[in-house]
């Protein structure tokens, strides 16, 4: 298989890379950061296994050019990991930064549903395919300070679905996978800009989930036959709970 993965110089994006080429599969690999592409690559066989795309992943027609330009044996995508995203602040509604939600907006859901459309063609012609969403729990679960994130991520749970009502004739698969508490990634980080005590401070105490719990997560479903379609996945490290129904008392 020929696997697209965004965000994919760390975390879920760098475990999924890895976890598809050590099983015989090529990679195309798109980030900003064209050292960590580059290291990546290098350490993954080179650019017999893995190409890379280094620009931010709303750059649509920078993105259409590249692939138009990859070795012919990259071409024909099999499986589009949409895992490129973020979260800014964590202010409650009356205090956020618009700069901060329209970010959001333009990575998890405009540049996520861009490059899908530039995708699937391809896919529909050859009747073959896989777009596999990463999602969130916040899309579920609502959280003070999570408003127009948990909503971007709710927003990817109801496109997968519609993107899985008009490809079921056409062998086109859709997944939605939604991590809850993760760590090993700068998540938090970028999240908190760069602050790496408040970034540190989510996971101290816990054991979240991993980058690698999700690569084996994609790559499952992923690998799966192809009769079989994953609609959503939920999962969350033992030590969180999807609910807890807190009252504020006066």
């Amino acid at each position: 298989m020929v696997v697209f993965i965004t965000g994919a110089s760390v975390g879920f994006g760098e475990a999924s890379a890895r976890k598809f080429v050590a099983n015989g599969h090529k990679v195309i690999l798109l980030a900003r950061r064209l050292e960590r592409l580059q290291a990546l690559q290098e350490s993954l066989g080179g650019e017999q296994y893995a190409q890379i795309i280094a620009c931010d992943v709303s750059d649509t027609a920078y993105i259409e050019s590249a692939l138009q330009n990859l070795p012919q044996e990259f071409r024909e995508i099999d499986v589009l990991v949409n895992n490129a995203g973020l979260a800014l602040g964590l202010q409650s509604a009356d205090k956020a930064d618009i700069a901060d939600w329209e970010k959001m907006i333009e990575t998890n859901v405009l540049a996520l549903v861009r490059l899908t459309r530039l995708v699937l063609p391809q896919m529909v012609v050859r009747k073959k395919g896989h777009i596999i969403n990463i999602g969130s729990i916040a899309g579920r679960y609502p959280y003070p300070g999570g408003n127009v994130y948990g909503a971007t991520k709710a927003f990817v749970r109801q496109f997968s679905l519609n993107l899985r009502a008009d490809l079921y004739d056409k062998h086109i698969r859709v997944s939605n996978i939604e991590p809850g508490l993760s760590g090993g990634s700068e998540f938090s980080l970028v999240r908190f800009k760069g602050d790496e005590k408040l970034a540190n401070a989510v996971y101290e105490g816990t054991k979240p989930l991993l980058p690698e719990d999700i690569a084996e997560t994609i790559f499952w479903v992923a690998t799966l036959p192809s009769h079989v379609n994953i609609n959503t996945i939920e999962l969350m490290p033992t030590i969180q709970a999807p609910a807890a129904l807190n009252v504020c008392k006066e």
